[in-house]
């Protein structure tokens, strides 16, 4: 990073409106960025790009010498830009690239936010779909908190399966619950479904065969404030016999094997109620295959099987999607 002084308008305002006024240049899209805001005992002064007409009250609009710290790119450390994911104060890599080094320093020089950078040594893998990690750069650790749409979440990327790249999935799965509803989320983990969704619905039951995630889940939903919740430690196929016909909406976010739990959502969701399924499909066949698979499963039950939403969500390998369908079960 470069640091030199260079002169710039900045806007003088007392302390104690700096802040309604740090917001307000952000918005004019003002505010130079890499520059440091100054302060004296009464005053804080704001660097800006050019000068403005100051309509703030007992504000004033001055030239001043700030301290300059031009941030450099991800293309003038290392060449390139590198692929990355980052969770909480976590940032994760591909620990076979065999830049990985280079990429993990490069990353905590461009993010302070960021303190620990691990390398991911597999793929998620094994009954509790976790992953391996090393540490390339940083602080030892692997447990974290991470924010989505103003929940917070604590986890232990170690011991416990997250992904952040389902968070407008999830957002709008909680668009379409009603408070009166009650949902099932049969494979939660740490809560991001159901935390999200506790806040619309009027009752969660969050199902999850890994102890250490419902320890998470159960420190999230104190940590998030959320009282209607049943959190319960045990396979789905094991408790979904006491929840028959309990759920206004089902969700089966298990991509890699939801099929084998279709008789569990089946024997949970009420009638006109809506499994919300994910699956792992084949660029040639997104959503026919899935619907089949759903549509016998129903039929065994005696109902039927009705698509209101489909969609990919992302893309998981060459040629493979994540994708989701919003079915409704109806009596027939």
């Amino acid at each position: 990073m470069q640091i030199r002084y260079e002169r710039f308008w900045c806007v003088q305002v007392p302390k104690q409106n700096g802040e309604t006024v740090r917001r307000a240049l952000i918005g004019m899209n003002v505010l130079e960025r890499d520059a440091l805001v100054q302060r004296d005992e009464d005053y804080l002064y704001f660097p800006i790009k050019h000068r403005i007409d100051i309509e703030f009250p007992d504000a004033k609009l001055l030239h001043r010498d700030f301290e300059y710290r031009k941030r450099e790119t991800f293309e003038e450390i290392l060449g390139f830009t590198p692929g990355y994911e980052i969770i909480g104060d976590i940032a994760i890599i591909d620990a076979s690239d065999p830049d990985a080094k280079r990429i993990a320093e490069a990353i905590l020089l461009m993010h302070k936010n960021i303190k620990t950078v691990l390398g991911a040594l597999t793929r998620v893998h094994g009954e509790f779909r976790i992953r391996d990690f090393v540490l390339l750069a940083g602080e030892p650790g692997t447990e974290t908190i991470y924010r989505e749409y103003g929940c917070r979440y604590e986890l232990d990327l170690a011991r416990v399966y997250f992904t952040p790249r389902l968070a407008t999935e999830r957002a709008r799965i909680a668009g379409q619950v009603d408070r009166e509803d009650t949902v099932v989320d049969m494979f939660a983990g740490v809560g991001p479904f159901s935390i999200l969704i506790a806040k619309s619905a009027g009752y969660v039951i969050a199902i999850d065969k890994n102890p250490v995630a419902i320890e998470y889940l159960k420190k999230n939903a104190r940590l998030n404030r959320i009282n209607n919740i049943r959190i319960i430690c045990g396979d789905v196929a094991d408790v979904a016999h006491d929840l028959c016909h309990v759920a206004d909406h089902v969700i089966m976010n298990l991509p890699h094997s939801a099929h084998e739990f279709l008789d569990c959502a089946l024997m949970i969701v009420k009638p006109d109620g809506i499994i919300h399924y994910y699956g792992i499909r084949e660029e040639g066949d997104l959503f026919e295959g899935a619907y089949e698979i759903i549509e016998h499963a129903a039929e065994r039950y005696g109902m039927t099987a009705q698509v209101l939403d489909r969609r990919a969500i992302r893309s998981y390998s060459p040629h493979q999607y994540n994708i989701v369908m919003d079915v409704q079960i109806c009596q027939r």
